[in-house]
């Protein structure tokens, strides 16, 4: 079961990464990737490393730490937990490439704070905020029960943190920088990670008078 998930882990990288940056630069000219952006030691750079180490602790230190011999965690070690790992990581693969396909011209890694792109809602991004990320948690925690190891599960939890910081101090201030009242709307109805969970606070006079000016705008123009 390691050498599935290493392979597994592989596909991933290529399907996720090289194939999407593929795609991204023969669409638009454009590879999509803003991480060189961050100096390195800043808090963005540090996020996206610390979750780019959390994935190679669980697809390449999980497998190789069962190969030298680390016991798995105790009452993980099953194969009905080990199927459920494989399932999880494919269907955590195939959705997290369809929630970047969503994304469509405005698919980035990393942030650009000098940078407008269109604001994504609809799809995927009309369950969840971050589909991409709630997929890639899904697939790499499928990919943690194939080898079910304290590596592996440290990896995870180290990738779960590198992206929480990346989301909430860093994507999400700078969303609400350019894009403003829209995009603090579409966050107090849409969570997170999960469906409800994670939504933004806003305030309700400046949402009431948005709604406001909007009903106006849609009576002027069908007036």
């Amino acid at each position: 079961m390691a050498a599935a998930a290493l392979a597994l882990f592989v596909v991933m990288m290529l399907t996720l990464g090289a194939l999407r940056t593929l795609i991204q630069r023969r669409r638009t000219g454009d590879s999509g990737n803003r991480r060189t952006l961050s100096p390195s030691g800043s808090l963005g750079w540090s996020a996206l490393t610390a979750t780019d180490i959390g994935y190679l602790t669980v697809g390449v230190g999980g497998p190789l730490a069962h190969w030298l011999g680390l016991p798995p965690v105790s009452g993980l070690q099953h194969p009905p937990v080990q199927v459920l790992g494989v399932v999880l990581t494919v269907v955590g693969i195939l959705a997290a490439f369809g929630a970047q396909m969503a994304l469509g011209a405005s698919w980035r890694i990393g942030v650009n704070d000098r940078e407008r792109t269109a604001l994504v809602t609809t799809g995927p991004f009309g369950w969840v905020r971050n589909p991409i990320f709630t997929a890639a948690l899904i697939a790499f925690l499928g990919l943690a029960l194939m080898v079910p190891n304290l590596v592996a599960l440290i990896g995870w939890v180290l990738a779960l943190t590198g992206i929480q910081t990346q989301i909430r101090l860093i994507e999400e201030p700078h969303l609400k920088r350019v894009h403003g009242e829209p995009y603090a709307r579409y966050a107090a109805r849409v969570g997170r990670f999960l469906p409800g969970l994670g939504r933004l606070r806003t305030d309700r006079r400046d949402t009431t008078e948005v709604d406001r000016n909007d009903r106006e705008a849609d009576a002027g123009q069908h007036g």
